[in-house]
């Protein structure tokens, strides 16, 4: 395969012809070969996963299905409703293919009813979806709950794989026919607690799941930059995206969680139009706390996926909370510009901007990198702050080092700063190039393991050398162990 139908087969990720035919050489020269370099190359610069959502009513089998579609325990699976958990997003792979994997098994009974939770975790989980899988219990049959999750995915149009789940043997297999009657298609029998028809179920979701999601960031396709505002409950997001506005847009209280429909708004701020998120905790019963985190952390999903940039919201008059890092880090992990906004600035006395400095140092060490604003939502304070931080962001989020000029640089840090020695050994990065953007996303290609604490070494020197500032970084490494032969670190 010649050098232009690499570039049509897209392997360059972010390399023009002449970087790539370069970083190429490099490769040759330290034995790597050209399949497994492209291969990396691809995996780096392939951008955002798409994303499939399992829906359903409580306990027909959401978060088994979804352990066993990962192929480990991760979601938490509980008979009792209400279960909260830190995580709702998961990446698998299934027949060479990555992709998200969103699970609504938490649960919670609101004020609004039954039927109308389920709605509302299937509405937040569909928005950032590409693709759905209703999991339907076959033992019970159709259920008035499960036939409205029907509608609002009939009207959210996106393409559904129904799951016929505790089929547990061919005599059980008749139930699962009965499904038909939800109109949306082919019911899959399967048995997530036994896997057993899982593999045709995966092979239709492959079918409709697309090969990237329909909205990407890449190529500077215009428009106004999505900005999703997260945050825990009552921490001001409302009252910040009103104050943006100029009016009265969402829905303010003092009752943390007074916000249930995503609001999402175009607003004009600093002579550029902006596409703000509002993702406010959704209402319920103070008393009720199971599944309230479980509720953040699904819309703030969405929200990510939407999103370009995420500017999280940290209330300075209350210590750093879990809830606050575990927010950050979700932005991270997603791979979103961040700015965080430390807010009711105004309400700070002395000894309290004492104790939050020292918070910050100790909690938010990992993220020194993300721009930070002070500011009030209330009296408008700095807000005028907010989008020289947001440009900022996304500016080192969209940043990229040429090949050359990176290994120029990877060649003094190594010589300077040499990995330290292990069992006789002393691995070292051979070269490597930035696959791509939104995030930055590196591949290094190394002659052994590289450490952890190597690692970030390595990432702190990079964001010291060209900036980066706002932006998460990705790495990926590649360790050659015989010439020729390579694996993955």
């Amino acid at each position: 395969m010649n050098e232009q139908d690499h570039a049509d087969a897209g392997w360059h990720g972010a390399l023009g012809d002449a970087e790539y035919a370069e970083f190429m050489e490099l490769a040759a020269e330290e034995g790597f070969g050209a399949e497994e370099v492209d291969g990396e190359l691809a995996a780096a610069s392939a951008g955002p996963l798409p994303v499939l959502a399992v829906v359903g009513r409580p306990n027909v089998g959401k978060s088994t299905l979804v352990n066993r579609i990962l192929g480990r325990r991760e979601a938490v699976v509980e008979d009792r409703p209400g279960v909260t958990r830190d995580r709702v997003t998961y990446e698998t792979e299934w027949a060479g293919r990555r992709f998200k994997v969103v699970d609504t098994g938490g649960w919670e009974q609101d004020v609004l009813g039954v039927q109308a939770s389920v709605a509302a975790q299937a509405e937040f989980a569909v928005e950032a979806a590409d693709a759905v899988v209703l999991v339907v219990d076959s033992t019970v049959g159709v259920t008035d709950t499960d036939e409205a999750v029907v509608k609002l995915l009939r009207r959210a149009g996106k393409p559904v794989v129904l799951a016929a789940n505790k089929v547990d043997g061919p005599s059980m297999e008749a139930d699962a026919a009965y499904l038909w009657s939800l109109g949306i298609g082919e019911p899959h029998p399967v048995s997530a607690l036994h896997g057993r028809g899982t593999g045709d179920m995966l092979d239709a979701v492959l079918d409709v799941l697309p090969e990237a999601p329909a909205e990407d960031f890449l190529g500077g396709r215009g428009g106004p930059r999505r900005i999703a505002l997260l945050g825990r409950p009552n921490v001001g997001k409302s009252s910040l995206l009103n104050k943006v506005a100029g009016e009265e847009r969402a829905v303010v209280h003092e009752t943390a969680g007074t916000t249930r429909d995503p609001v999402d708004e175009l607003i004009q701020l600093g002579g550029k139009t902006w596409r703000f998120v509002d993702t406010a905790g959704i209402r319920r019963r103070v008393h009720l706390q199971d599944g309230a985190d479980y509720y953040a952390s699904l819309r703030t999903a969405a929200a990510l996926e939407k999103a370009e940039a995420a500017v999280v919201l940290i209330d300075v008059t209350e210590p750093i909370s879990v809830q606050d890092t575990r927010i950050i880090t979700m932005a991270v992990d997603a791979g979103r510009a961040l700015v965080i906004a430390y807010n009711k600035w105004d309400l700070l006395d002395e000894e309290r901007r004492f104790y939050l400095e020292r918070e910050i140092e100790q909690e938010l060490v990992q993220v020194r990198w993300a721009p930070r604003v002070n500011l009030s939502a209330r009296t408008g304070r700095h807000m005028e702050k907010l989008v020289p931080a947001l440009e900022t962001a996304l500016a080192g989020w969209e940043s990229r080092v040429p090949t050359g000029r990176l290994n120029a640089f990877l060649g003094q840090l190594v010589a300077s700063h040499p990995h330290p020695v292990r069992g006789g050994k002393q691995p070292r990065i051979l070269f490597g190039t930035q696959a791509g953007t939104q995030p930055p996303r590196f591949v290094f290609f190394a002659s052994g393991f590289l450490e952890a604490n190597y690692r970030r070494f390595v990432e702190r020197r990079l964001r010291e050398e060209f900036g980066f500032e706002g932006t998460p970084i990705k790495v990926s490494v590649r360790v050659r162990e015989k010439r020729g032969r390579a694996r993955r670190s």
